[in-house]
């Protein structure tokens, strides 16, 4: 399978490039500088900059890309909207890292985690930034897209265990009561997910087992 990994020079996308070529999956890095996965098949290109030219003839593109400061976070929706505008009618899966913040906390779906009150403010306006592109991909009939995201505590330097739970979207916590997990693991489902594509136009979301 042919998987370009969109921004593979971060920690999300460097564990989501290693972990499909474990699997001897055929993985383009994207990166805007000089490449720093182990990805030997590089595109060095802005993702603003690339063309539908570029994304032609994988199977799966794995988009990584997150902004943090405050004047960049509605990137999440334009970078978002650009992906999609390129793979558009195309049979091309488009699979996100999402975030936490949007998963819900009710049966109904009308409380998200971002919700509660003891949600970090800190951490609001990314949550609700991403919250706000997952419904803008929502929208989005033209495009076979997945959202996956990660437990509460998505931990960087967590210990890669081999195993999670997989959940929807609702906040899922596993038998010991937590809703965590790290992004090795999480690395692991989103490759699971490029090579089984199960879930077209649809959040799924992972914990650890």
């Amino acid at each position: 399978m042919k998987i370009a990994v969109i921004c593979a020079n971060g920690k999300a996308g460097k564990l989501i490039v290693q972990e499909a070529l474990n699997r001897n999956q055929d993985v383009t890095a994207v990166v805007r500088r000089e490449n720093k996965s182990q990805a030997a098949q590089v595109i060095q290109k802005d993702l603003f900059q690339l063309t539908a030219e570029d994304l032609k003839g994988f199977d799966v593109v794995v988009d990584a890309f997150g902004v943090w400061t405050e004047d960049t976070l509605p990137l999440h929706s334009t970078s978002l909207k650009h992906l999609c505008d390129l793979l558009s009618g195309t049979d091309i899966r488009l699979l996100v890292v999402g975030g936490a913040g949007s998963l819900y906390v009710n049966p109904e779906h009308t409380l998200q985690v971002m919700d509660g009150p003891d949600f970090p403010d800190l951490f609001k306006p990314l949550a609700s930034n991403m919250g706000k592109a997952l419904e803008e991909l929502r929208q989005r009939k033209d495009v076979k897209w997945t959202y996956l995201s990660p437990a509460g505590d998505f931990q960087a330097k967590g210990e890669r265990t081999g195993s999670y739970l997989l959940g929807g979207e609702e906040l899922t916590l596993n038998s010991r009561g937590e809703s965590i997990i790290s992004y090795a693991d999480y690395a692991i489902a989103m490759v699971d997910e490029a090579l089984q594509g199960n879930h077209n136009q649809q959040r799924i979301s992972v914990v650890r087992a």
